[in-house]
């Protein structure tokens, strides 16, 4: 059986499929609640941070005081990371959070090498 391409269906198709996710590699940390320096590293600052918060310690004891919830502004809002979700650098440089089990079902590692920090601003 010829399997269809995304780009060949027809607008009215209508009927039940089955699709598998492509195999792609992306980067992830885990909110441990103790790594904020190295979460905003890797996610890098919301463009007005700065007027937002005066240092990053003001930062950490607001994101302590709102629960320990890391909060993600994405194009379909703000996304909040709990103590245990893994934030994830999607393939277009976008960042969202994923509870551990969905992580942990979708996900494995790919080498035990850390991303460089060359790597890791290219998306900044």
């Amino acid at each position: 059986m010829a399997v269809q391409s995304l780009q060949t269906m027809q607008e009215g198709d209508s009927k039940t499929m089955k699709f598998r996710k492509k195999p792609v590699e992306v980067e992830a940390i885990k909110w441990t609640g103790d790594n904020l320096k190295e979460i905003i590293d890797f996610t890098g600052k919301h463009p007005k941070w700065g007027k937002w918060f005066c240092s990053f310690e003001e930062y950490e004891i607001h994101v302590r005081e709102d629960r320990n919830v890391f909060k993600i502004f994405t194009l379909e809002g703000v996304m909040e990371a709990s103590i245990g979700d893994w934030i994830i650098r999607g393939v277009q440089g976008e960042h969202y959070p994923c509870k551990p089990d969905i992580f942990e079902q979708t996900y494995e590692a790919v080498d035990s090498q850390q991303v460089s920090t060359k790597e890791r601003n290219r998306y900044e």
